[in-house]
């Protein structure tokens, strides 16, 4: 079995990192190769290139890296045609993997996208163009399927691998003992992304919040979870932003860093999805360049950006977008559930009923429906 796969960022690693470990119990020797990250390089994933070379967001900020990204998806379609794997599966990243899962497709190899593309939130247009790239969709939200089959493509509520990996009740002792943090402190976990455009939008305003909430209550304790590479990024930020702030940078440990914390300072993204699975209160924070920012306000469907928003439809959390996005509003905010212990406590009961939801196995429900899509009758080469 011989299975090529597209993770665009760290989020997406972990998704297929997850998704690799159910495909390989169903077929031991599978061999996978493509573009990924650490977590697929553990479970024996060849990397032709780093997932991290597909990190951009923001139409301004693809715009810069345009050709270096078209370049390598076009390297990899021919490594792929020239030796065809028996199935491409794309993972998230659809302005990468829907073009080349269109290329494959037409050459006869059977592709399958993993997460659907927020067709319900923004660019509904993008169902036309998956029922055109991809032979199967395999979805994280039950809502999902019945969408895409109105426009013919074939799809599958996998649920969501995070809500498998992420335990029911979280290890917050155990985490808090890891991180060397005391069983009463008060802990603000913060997460201003895992891009380095994150990371230069986000965190001088997340910096700034964490300087006006250490003045504020000099108890609190902070942790600051970093993806690979970005630490040179990030410490000089804190040097300016945050001088003198006990705050812990994390090489990873982002999970510890939620399960520990009594609440988070969060860029939107999967990581808020994390957040709510452990049941933590959050605060989601997040900036783009202008110009993306103007197109993209244009484009929402719904009033909601955060997942745990858009999964309840209602605003459990508060979002700080763009000119919101300022220190003083994100400390506010933060203070405002350390302040309010009930309503912490009714927001975890929410996120306990949405974890059950989204607990179904997905690696082998995932692999079930992959495994249907290579028992169907072979494609037709072109």
């Amino acid at each position: 079995m011989r299975l090529a796969m597209v993770a665009g960022e760290a989020s997406g690693d972990l998704l297929a990192a997850l998704l690799l470990g159910g495909l390989r119990e169903r077929w031991p020797a599978l061999q996978a190769v493509g573009i990924g990250g650490p977590r697929m390089a553990e479970l024996g994933f060849d990397a032709w290139w780093p997932s991290d070379r597909l990190a951009v967001r923001g139409y301004f900020e693809v715009l810069r890296h345009y050709r270096g990204i078209k370049r390598i998806r076009d390297q990899l379609g021919d490594r792929l045609l020239a030796a065809p794997p028996e199935v491409f599966v794309g993972v998230d990243a659809p302005d990468f993997n829907l073009g080349l899962e269109k290329r494959l497709k037409a050459a006869g190899i059977r592709s399958v996208h993993f997460v659907c593309p927020s067709i319900w939130a923004w660019r509904g247009g993008r169902a036309r163009r998956m029922a055109e790239s991809c032979d199967h969709v395999l979805c994280l939200f039950p809502f999902e399927p019945a969408l895409l089959r109105e426009h013919g493509l074939a799809a599958t509520f996998v649920g969501h691998p995070l809500a498998d990996a992420i335990p029911l009740d979280p290890p917050r002792a155990a985490s808090r003992a890891a991180l060397g943090l005391g069983e009463h402190d008060a802990v603000v976990a913060v997460l201003p992304g895992s891009r380095r455009s994150e990371i230069q939008y986000n965190a001088p305003a997340f910096l700034q919040a964490v300087a006006r909430l250490h003045r504020e209550r000099p108890v609190l304790r902070f942790v600051l979870p970093l993806a690979p590479g970005l630490r040179p990024l990030v410490e000089p930020m804190l040097a300016e932003h945050a001088p003198g702030v006990p705050l812990q940078l994390l090489d990873g440990q982002s999970h510890a860093a939620l399960a520990a914390c009594d609440v988070t300072l969060i860029a939107s993204g999967t990581a808020t999805l994390e957040a709510a699975l452990f049941k933590r209160p959050m605060v989601i924070g997040y900036r783009i360049h202008a110009l993306s920012w103007q197109i993209m306000r244009h484009m929402r469907y719904q009033p909601w950006i955060g997942l745990p928003n858009i999964l309840s439809r209602d605003f459990v959390v508060p979002e700080l977008l763009q000119d919101d996005c300022t220190p003083e509003a994100l400390a506010r905010a933060v203070l405002a559930w350390l302040d309010d212990l009930p309503a912490a406590e009714r927001l975890a009961r929410r996120f306990r009923d949405l974890h059950h939801q989204l607990r179904q196995d997905t690696a082998r429900r995932a692999s079930d429906a992959i495994a249907e899509v290579l028992a169907a009758k072979p494609p037709q080469r072109a």
